[in-house]
């Protein structure tokens, strides 16, 4: 009787595996870390895969495949736009895999707005030809105390 309870219960066990799904040993898509930082701090930082806070923080986000981007907004200050690298290193059988950020923490350094001053422009004046001046009556008769002489003077 104790054989038979026995084959019961393996087979009980055995026929709940066929229904069990494989997804159980897979593992949930793994989550990063990121640091935020900026100077001056308390700007608003949003990730473009839709994460944020205000700074200094950090944000979750799940591991990415690609680069994305970290937005800094503050008032009176200019956006900044920040590109993040994902770095993997796959695993094997003895390590996990991992996923880094290169920066972490990602800083940026914003800029003050500079307002706009109003471009004051001069007004276009053309300029005004200067008037040619005469020749000199006695153009042909070389300067009496100059060192070389006139080579058309006797040709004319």
């Amino acid at each position: 009787m104790r054989r038979v309870i026995a084959i019961a219960l393996a087979g009980a066990s055995l026929g709940g595996c066929s229904s069990m799904s494989w997804d159980m040993f897979k593992s949930a898509p793994p989550t990063l870390q990121v640091r935020l930082e900026s100077n001056p701090p308390g700007a608003d930082a949003t990730t473009s895969l839709g994460g944020g806070c205000k700074t200094p923080c950090s944000v979750s986000i799940p591991a990415p495949e690609a680069p994305f981007t970290v937005t800094y907004a503050l008032p009176k200050y200019q956006p900044t736009t920040v590109p993040v690298n994902v770095i993997k290193t796959p695993g094997d059988l003895t390590t996990s895999a991992t996923v880094a950020t290169d920066p972490n923490p990602v800083f940026a350094e914003l800029q003050p707005a500079v307002p706009l001053k109003p471009v004051k422009k001069k007004p276009h004046r053309p300029k005004t030809p200067k008037p040619v001046a005469a020749a000199p009556a006695d153009a042909a008769a070389p300067a009496a105390g100059t060192a070389f002489p006139d080579p058309n003077a006797g040709k004319r």
